[in-house]
């Protein structure tokens, strides 16, 4: 098995990234060996080997089998994966806080749309255990405070899609639902937003599997962050990043009309009354 390069201090990603290059250069190999031998990219190559980009774990296992390191690769990509999403949140966080457009799909109801008692129901989950109130209560504020940048000056340009599974699936108590279907409903009127609901009659689509945003930054500048049930992706490559806005766009198209939505939430908040 390959040994582990000492990397005191180094994210779980750099660890990764050390490791790689010390197999490569201990193999006697030069990045365009690799490539060659691998059928991996020497660019691509060498950007995991400085700890810029993760890998899928099938190109661990794959690099595992090349140098003979048994599963060393495989158990560091498990820990880099963690510090990788950590960060990637943190970047995406801060995108999102300047961004001047965006365009957002989740198939429950999105976090900055959501209600305090709302958000609270659905950040406790797993952490209802006695002693994390305050945990759990720093979580809410901050799902609270991202909403700023809704009525940020000037104000962003944003555009939701919605399932209407998250519709469909009611809060804990009436009185919580209630709330959180007028401030979709409130929301929907704002001048900068605009809410479209993915209909049931939609049937499967090809983002059924986690949610998708778009941002665009002032000087142009375009991410797309993908999260699901392995974690979250931040995606600033260009090429890869329009590939997700046309993947957003064909989704738009399927949804209703920003009218028809608006109409669509009142029918759903006047069923919940009745």
């Amino acid at each position: 098995m390959g040994e582990l390069v000492d990397g005191a201090g180094d994210s779980g990603l750099a660890g990764l990234g050390r490791t790689l290059r010390h197999l490569r250069e201990k193999a006697g190999k030069s990045l365009g060996q690799l490539a060659q031998e691998t059928a991996y990219d020497k660019s691509y190559l060498s950007r995991l080997e400085a700890g810029k980009r993760l890998s899928k774990l099938a190109v661990m296992e794959d690099l595992d089998r090349y140098y003979g390191s048994g599963d060393l690769l495989v158990q560091l990509w498990k820990v880099a994966r963690h510090d990788a999403f950590k960060d990637k949140y943190k970047e995406y966080m801060r995108l999102e806080a300047t961004a001047r457009v965006l365009h957002l799909f989740t198939p429950g109801v999105p976090g900055l749309l959501q209600t305090e008692d709302f958000a609270r129901g659905v950040l406790s989950g797993a952490q209802a255990t006695a002693g994390n109130g305050e945990e759990l209560d720093e979580q809410v504020a901050a799902r609270m405070g991202r909403q700023l940048l809704l009525r940020r000056d000037p104000a962003p340009n944003v555009r939701f899609i919605i399932d209407e599974y998250a519709l469909r699936r009611p809060a804990a108590t009436a009185k919580t639902w209630d709330d959180q279907l007028l401030r979709i409903e409130a929301v929907a009127m704002w001048p900068n937003v605009v809410i479209q609901v993915l209909p049931f009659a939609t049937g499967v689509h090809h983002l059924m599997d986690g949610s998708l945003t778009l941002l665009w930054q002032k000087d142009g500048g375009a991410v797309a962050y993908k999260e699901g049930n392995g974690g979250g992706e931040l995606i600033d490559d260009s090429e890869e990043a329009l590939r997700h806005r046309l993947s957003y766009d064909l989704l738009r198209d399927l949804a209703l009309s920003p009218s028809d939505s608006l109409t669509f939430i009142r029918g759903v908040l006047e069923e919940h009354r009745s």
